[in-house]
């Protein structure tokens, strides 16, 4: 179980994230929702390890992550917002990089990056040099690099960028059998169609503070609104979208 308690982080003394607290246990697919901006990808980089938090914990199976870092980044499969690949290798090449730094064995490794290469459809790139992929491509090398070594907590940071409605369906029905593995996935998005349909459960973080936090038919009966975009909207104070929609467009016709 992934256990979040108090975290914060700070800048100038301003908080990015504000004293965010939730937890992910496992066979469950978690929601972490918000605008742009609104501080989800300070909480996975400080989540995956890759910045220090301000103040606050993160336990994995009631471990502070601190006290064992190499050993939490062995137990998770982080799939970044940007597609931050080695461009001169190969499709296969960085999968098999990714298995030596994992410590996989050589023959598994080799096995098992060309089997999800196939599986993603790019087995036919597979001695292609990265530079060489289009951004879906490139995705979809990321995944195959997040679930080579079978982790058992599982981060997807907008990982539906860049991929066709075929991969998309892929991504999320391999999403909800993961869960029902028992794996530990939280899925970060902007985009709250999506979040709905993937996520059983959602967190909601405005201006670096949690301001929902709950399963996703409960948060619309309590609230007695039909989507989670409008349970957004009313938790969040942004009903004057609206507004702010037909300003902009009184600007554009400015002459």
């Amino acid at each position: 179980m992934l256990d979040v308690r108090g975290l914060t982080k700070k800048y100038r003394n301003h908080a990015v994230v504000d004293h965010v607290t939730f937890t992910v246990p496992p066979g469950e697919v978690t929601g972490y929702l918000g605008p742009n901006g609104s501080g989800k990808s300070t909480t996975v980089k400080m989540l995956a390890g890759l910045l220090p938090a301000t103040s606050g914990q993160i336990l994995w199976n009631g471990n502070d992550i601190r006290h064992d870092l190499i050993g939490f980044k062995r137990c998770l499969g982080y799939v970044p917002e940007e597609a931050y690949v080695y461009p001169h290798l190969s499709g296969l090449e960085y999968l098999e990089l990714i298995g030596r730094l994992r410590q996989l064995p050589e023959r598994l490794v080799e096995r098992k990056a060309n089997e999800l290469l196939r599986l993603l459809w790019l087995h036919e790139y597979r001695y292609s040099p990265i530079s060489a992929y289009s951004k879906g491509m490139k995705q979809r090398v990321l995944i195959a690099g997040a679930l080579l070594h079978d982790p058992d907590l599982l981060i997807f940071d907008e990982p539906l960028s860049g991929l066709d409605i075929t991969s998309a369906l892929l991504l999320h029905e391999l999403i909800a059998e993961l869960s029902r593995r028992g794996k530990t996935i939280l899925y970060i998005s902007h985009v709250l169609e999506v979040t709905e349909k993937v996520c059983s459960r959602v967190i909601m973080l405005y201006q670096g503070k949690v301001v929902a936090n709950d399963e996703v038919g409960r948060l619309r009966d309590l609230m007695h609104l039909p989507s989670l975009e409008q349970i957004f909207r009313q938790l969040a104070r942004q009903e004057d979208v609206g507004s702010a929609v037909r300003e902009i467009v009184a600007v554009m016709q400015e002459a």
